[in-house]
């Protein structure tokens, strides 16, 4: 009890403090004391739900006390006189400092747009598995909208109505192709020593070192010559794919396209589909016999085979359907590299930072998907026994 008899209720902060009490006409005065600080967290208004809803007569503020204030003091009086106009309460603003009643003022002429506070509530397991799976949702839907679009790029091509420049066609096929012989003979070349070195460690227990060469020939043609050269392709190719359309859409060029009534899809996407295409089944031939001859460096330098002899194993062991099944993965593999670029780059943002992140998401992208396809055709070549 105060000394005129009036109650008085304190709620405490860590530095800022807030009280209330009844005059004797039964003003509800709010008093501030102390120094209010943004990183101090806000103060609740549990105190004054009590004496606002005994509806008093009027509402003021004695800041007398008040030591220092920010954001946080601001945002605290506006809480307070929303809850006082909601019932339909006078508020006296002579008793705060002038700072304060300006940015008050402000406040009122700029009213806060609806959504723009959320209420934090944490929410079952149940409620967040099902938002994450409509939040996973919108890109889903871009993915499969940007294939569509593709899909129909392809289409206009087949009856020649896709618009691009065949110089641009023949650049990124020597892009894709002759400029990547270089990274794609070496890690073929390491993979394929590697795969007979590993092999040869084991199979010289059981002196059958040269099935070494039958390890390297079927592992190379059917598997690890179109994996890697599709990640080799991947890291290099898409990551430049998304790195040119992000920089075009930055620069407003893909814009421009459009403006001109030429789609970003038949001028900018198709040539780059078609170039990977091309020569994504002809690197993985040449991935293929580089890796060989890696095998082939091993078995002859440390099994101390013949070259005649591994030659015949090699031959014996790899067989037509073998070879076809790894060139068509490697079609397969270029056309995912290439879409992942590409959507990634049409979805790049408006600033240099979002070209990086593109061409950092293409990769991954473009990685993830070629070793969840090398799994599936794994599966359904065992399933129909190849």
């Amino acid at each position: 009890m105060t000394p005129n008899g009036s109650q008085v209720c304190t709620s405490r902060g860590v530095r800022g403090e807030v009280s209330s009490s009844r005059a004797a006409d039964g003003t509800l005065v709010i008093r501030l004391a102390g120094a209010w600080r943004l990183r101090d967290g806000l103060q609740p208004q549990d105190t004054l739900l009590g004496e606002i809803a005994d509806a008093p007569p009027l509402v003021g503020f004695d800041a007398r006390d008040l030591v220092a204030w920010d954001s946080s003091l601001v945002s605290f009086l506006v809480d307070a006189m929303g809850l006082c106009r909601r019932q339909h309460i006078p508020v006296d603003c002579d008793g705060l400092p002038a700072g304060v009643r300006r940015l008050i003022e402000l406040a009122a002429v700029v009213p806060e747009r609806q959504g723009t506070r959320q209420d934090i509530a944490v929410r079952p397991w149940l409620g967040k598995l099902g938002q994450a799976v409509l939040d996973a949702r919108e890109p889903v839907t871009r993915v499969l909208g940007f294939v569509g679009d593709v899909t129909l790029s392809l289409g206009r091509l087949a009856h020649r109505r896709a618009r691009f420049r065949t110089s641009d066609l023949a650049l990124l096929i020597q892009q894709a192709g002759a400029d990547a012989l270089g990274i794609v003979t070496l890690i073929s070349f390491l993979v394929g020593t590697i795969l007979a070195f590993g092999g040869a460690l084991q199979l010289q227990h059981f002196g059958a070192e040269i099935y070494v060469a039958d390890l390297v020939g079927i592992a190379m043609v059917r598997e690890m010559g179109a994996m890697m050269t599709g990640i080799v392709i991947a890291g290099r190719t898409g990551a430049a794919y998304a790195a040119q359309l992000g920089t075009m859409k930055v620069t407003q060029e893909i814009d421009a396209l459009t403006t001109m009534g030429i789609s970003p899809l038949d001028f900018l996407v198709l040539p780059r589909l078609i170039a990977l295409c091309l020569m994504m089944p002809l690197l993985c031939l040449y991935a293929d016999l580089v890796g060989v001859l890696g095998g082939c460096l091993v078995g002859t330098g440390m099994l101390h085979l013949s070259m005649a002899t591994f030659y015949n194993e090699t031959v014996h062991a790899v067989h037509i359907r073998d070879l076809v099944e790894g060139v068509c993965k490697a079609s397969v593999y270029g056309i995912l590299v290439a879409i992942s670029g590409c959507l990634r780059g049409m979805q790049c943002g408006n600033s240099s930072a979002a070209v990086g992140q593109a061409a950092t998401s293409a990769v991954v992208t473009g990685i993830v998907l070629i070793i969840s396809a090398c799994g599936m055709f794994a599966l359904v070549f065992y399933v129909l026994g190849i």
